[in-house]
């Protein structure tokens, strides 16, 4: 049999690239340094990544493949002998609004887990807190020591905030938006047909003027002599149909039209239920202030979700926590369960615990479980999409790394080269782009 021991790459001409020919070795740390605009990032991830995920997905069935992004052939003569291929880019995208520190690390997973399987779950029938039992484990009801009644604890799914455990008033964002009243009219001394009311002309159609006058309110004053009953028709009228005479702003035309009535506030309302997008967002937040959600505290969770209790704490108080803080909170759980509930509660926490390691060895322990996705530097998504990747334990792949160190201050770069070894472990492989001197010491610390 065939020792394999390099991917041979023959003719690539990916941007820059002009017909390369070059041997990858196999089973070691391979770094790809040059000038900028030299094609080091071309061959990575235009070539050997491109090829490396596409032989893969191309194993799968049709039905598979149909609902997976798939990159397209590279432009190479040939490429022998690539593994199946990961890609670590530079600067992973922005997680979206539900997306938190402890989901995008996959923490959340045991600490929901944790508080479904061993939590000390309330009562639907008397709101008494029950001693946690196994069996909600085993998919059986629990019986209430105070009240007699019984139910099924809730699953891991249940207390997740993007699905069953949803904060209903926000959606699982955590944040409560409202309109602001005063962004509606900023100009109080221009009339209504001037476009006092902004919103409708940047968020509804311009004829709501009409339809507005047609609701008994004066359109040719300065809206700051309306009456207070013209006011409140503006911002709080009813959803009622009236019938105008519309003008065409070209031409001499009219028509007849039955419109309904949208007030000020319902048009911000109606628009930002509609936006799909950060663009229709955008149009719509300058009308809105942002807070907190009132009703789950900016927790993310319903009421329901926020019941079972851990060592005295609930789900939403257990992520407020720092990773630092949460590690050590998680290893004292086992010994404050009966001895029965202790076996299950370990093999939890264990998982937990060798997620976090990743993480704390790339110096997150600072970050909260809870702290928004969104809010986190390039740098600190960049240490969780590598603490994610190198935890697993499987053989043959190939790692490709973008400049690793790109969005990384200098104090977090000392734990990098620790990364790359691990990777290479198993039978697998390292690529790694070197686009800055950080990136280079990574390998002379690999000697």
């Amino acid at each position: 049999m065939q020792n394999i021991d390099h991917i041979e790459v023959r003719g690539a001409r990916v941007h820059n690239l002009k017909n390369v020919n070059v041997d990858i070795p196999l089973g070691q740390l391979v770094g790809i340094a040059g000038v900028s605009g030299s094609g080091k990032s071309s061959l990575a991830l235009g070539v050997l990544y491109a090829e490396g995920s596409r032989r893969y997905l191309e194993a799968l069935s049709t039905y598979t493949r149909r609902r997976i992004a798939q990159a397209g052939k590279a432009s190479v003569d040939d490429v022998r002998f690539v593994p199946a291929a990961l890609a670590l880019h530079q600067r992973p995208a922005v997680p979206g609004v539900r997306s938190t520190f402890g989901t995008s690390s996959e923490l959340l997973n045991s600490l929901r887990l944790l508080f479904s399987r061993v939590g000390s779950h309330v009562c639907p029938h008397c709101g008494k807190h029950v001693p946690p039992s196994l069996n909600v484990a085993a998919e059986l009801a629990i019986s209430c020591p105070h009240c007699g009644g019984e139910f099924f604890g809730p699953s891991a799914e249940q207390l997740a905030f993007n699905s069953e455990g949803v904060c209903p008033t926000c959606g699982g964002t955590g944040i409560a938006r409202t309109v602001n009243r005063a962004a509606l009219v900023p100009d109080e001394s221009k009339t209504i047909d001037e476009g006092a009311v902004v919103v409708w002309g940047s968020l509804m159609w311009d004829l709501m003027k009409q339809v507005c006058g047609a609701m008994g309110v004066r359109t040719d004053v300065p809206f700051c002599e309306l009456s207070p009953a013209e006011r409140d028709i503006v911002f709080n009228g009813p959803a009622e149909k009236r019938h105008i005479l519309y003008k065409a702003k070209k031409g001499e035309n009219f028509a007849e039209l039955d419109f309904t009535y949208y007030n000020a506030v319902r048009t911000v309302e109606n628009s930002l239920a509609k936006a799909k997008d950060e663009k229709g967002l955008r149009r719509v937040a300058k009308y809105l202030t942002e807070g907190p959600c009132p009703d789950c505290g900016g927790t993310r969770l319903s009421d329901a979700a926020r019941g079972p209790l851990v060592r005295g704490i609930n789900l939403a108080q257990a992520t407020e926590m720092t990773l630092d803080e949460a590690v050590s909170w998680v290893e004292g759980v086992p010994g404050s369960l009966p001895d029965k509930m202790r076996p299950m509660a370990r093999s939890i926490c264990d998982s937990f615990a060798g997620t976090a390691q990743r993480l704390l060895e790339l110096g997150l322990g600072y970050l909260s479980l809870d702290r928004a996705g969104a809010t986190l530097s390039t740098g600190e998504r960049q240490r969780v999409q590598l603490a994610r990747s190198v935890r697993n334990r499987t053989t043959g792949v190939l790692y490709v790394m973008d400049e690793p160190s790109i969005g990384l201050h200098p104090a977090n770069i000392g734990p990098l080269p620790n990364l790359p070894p691990r990777c290479r472990s198993s039978s697998k492989a390292v690529l790694m782009v070197a686009g800055s001197i950080s990136s280079s010491a990574l390998f002379s610390s690999q000697g």
